[in-house]
């Protein structure tokens, strides 16, 4: 019987090491591993705090197109082939004159209450604003309400009407060059602020994948194409141009018989928007944390109400189970209230996701982010936790892009 059950522990034991060692050597050929080993919080933050130097890039003015110059060279620098840019109008009717707004609701403090009622505790008036703070939510557009006279400087252009351009690049299948998937963010913003969360996160997220898909070493079975959309503080208006300008052009071979296919067909769109606020719930008094929560997650969102609902549920869980195996710090969760970002235009045509802290319908929406269109999105508001939420989410589309397109790395 000893004899049986020493054998038995033994061959146990045998198995558990080869199967150890399988594992290892699994994950030492994994080239998602090792992709994703090349984004760095560093890398993140140097890309994001160059974004900084235009203030928040609003549509319209000389820092916006300033902005686009800059990523361009960008793209250029790490790489990247097939860099358009796409051309639209945007002439909107004039703003209503607007009743002055209370400043201090617009500039808040990020540990204290900033008005407006707390519903929670049963005294609010109800919906969306029973989560707890319900701070104004409106866009910033007073200079004075921001306290750095950099920044003011650096926002003082207001927009005018005309001519709008948006930039992508894209990184071409080797196999299934006629597919892509769509990996965006927009690249605008508002508020006199340095646009830092909404969205140079999402921006720095884009650039970062870009430059580690476009290394000599990486090939993809399938195209990528990064896409840094304008307007997107307007209601979405440079990617609605794009779905209208483009989504007719898919799959078409051009020139005939060329293998070169400008718009390949769309297998699913991914947008970043927001990357870096997880701050949690604010408490009874309005008071928010300045300090990213402990359960702080990279929350991926479907729109159940779209055309393309069961496909895009699908592919939050393939971000998901990508996240599971790759982030390092924080997890990812799915929530199917995705609304009021670039992934809207498309959500009926393909399979869309958005990428973001939280659920806007439910948290931003409500109030918890105060630094949401805000003279407080700016560098000096956000610490490391914060960036590492933003790399925690390049972590997770890194990975899912990684494996829906087929990446292998060069021996």
């Amino acid at each position: 019987m000893f004899s049986k059950l020493r054998w038995f522990s033994l061959r146990t034991l045998f198995l558990f090491l080869a199967g150890t060692q399988f594992s290892f050597a699994q994950q030492a050929d994994d080239p998602i591993k090792e992709l994703v080993a090349r984004l760095s919080l560093s890398s993140y933050k140097e890309t994001l705090k160059g974004l900084t130097q235009f203030g928040d890039r609003e549509q319209g003015t000389a820092r916006n197109r300033a902005a686009i110059d800059w990523i361009e060279a960008k793209l250029e620098e790490i790489g990247c082939q097939n860099i358009e840019r796409l051309d639209y109008e945007f002439n909107p009717e004039p703003r209503p004159p607007r009743a002055p707004r209370n400043r201090s609701a617009q500039t808040p403090d990020l540990t204290t209450a900033t008005g407006g009622s707390v519903g929670r505790n049963g005294n609010g008036p109800g919906g969306s604003e029973i989560f707890g703070y319900r701070a104004m939510t409106g866009v910033n557009r007073d200079l004075d309400a921001q306290p750095d006279a950099r920044i003011r400087e650096l926002n003082r252009e207001r927009p005018v009407n005309g001519s709008r351009q948006e930039i992508y690049c894209t990184k071409v299948g080797t196999t299934y060059s006629d597919e892509m998937y769509i990996v965006s963010a927009h690249m605008d913003g508002i508020g006199v602020n340095e646009a830092v969360n909404d969205d140079g996160s999402g921006t720095a997220l884009v650039l970062e994948l870009a430059r580690i898909f476009n290394s000599p070493d990486v090939f993809t079975e399938r195209s990528i194409r990064f896409a840094l959309w304008n307007n997107e503080e307007t209601g979405l208006n440079g990617a609605t141009a794009y779905v209208e300008q483009r989504a007719k052009l898919q799959g078409i071979e051009n020139p005939a018989g060329s293998g070169i296919y400008p718009e390949p067909r769309w297998l699913g769109m991914i947008q970043h928007d927001m990357m870096l606020w997880d701050h949690g719930a604010p408490l009874a008094d309005g008071s928010v944390s300045r300090d990213q929560r402990r359960e702080a997650d990279v929350n991926i969102e479907f729109q159940s109400a779209s055309e393309f609902a069961d496909e895009s549920m699908k592919l939050a869980f393939a971000f998901k189970a990508a996240a599971d195996d790759y982030n390092t710090d924080y997890p990812a969760t799915v929530g199917p209230h995705m609304t009021n970002t670039d992934s809207t235009p498309f959500m009926n045509v393909v399979p869309s996701i958005s990428l973001r802290e939280n659920e806007r319908g439910a948290q931003t929406g409500a109030g918890w982010n105060p630094t949401w269109h805000t003279p407080s999105d700016v560098w000096t508001t956000f610490t490391d936790d914060d960036f590492r939420l933003g790399l925690n989410a390049a972590q997770t589309t890194l990975s899912a892009i990684a494996r829906l397109t087929g990446t292998k790395l060069r021996d």
